[in-house]
């Protein structure tokens, strides 16, 4: 496991993440980070301000799905290692909750 240092809206979260995905999630860190701007979320509390970055991220999701653009591929186009991913992914939004559940807690 690797560790990686995201910015977010001026504050600082380091996350965990298997190796050879830091790039990924440094990304991922800077689109949530945009969205936060995006959102005039800057100097909120973490809880309130990747709030409002989820629901731009949710929002976007949404209409792409509305749209029809991100139709489900064909479980042959599927990649084998989608349960692993998934399970990946899940770790890296439990460790942010358990992040933002301890600076709430640290406020």
């Amino acid at each position: 496991m690797s560790n990686v240092t995201l910015s977010i809206g001026s504050r600082r979260f380091t996350v965990a993440c298997a190796d050879g995905e830091e790039a990924h999630v440094s990304d991922l860190g800077d689109l949530i980070d945009a969205k936060v701007s995006q959102a005039g979320a800057q100097g909120q509390t973490e809880t309130r301000m990747l709030l409002f970055a989820a629901l731009l991220l949710a929002d976007e999701v949404h209409e792409l799905r509305r749209s029809g653009t991100s139709a489900p591929a064909p479980a042959s186009e599927l990649p084998e290692d989608l349960a692993e991913r998934l399970a990946e992914v899940a770790g890296r939004i439990e460790n942010i909750a358990n992040l933002l559940e301890a600076d709430a807690g640290n406020a």
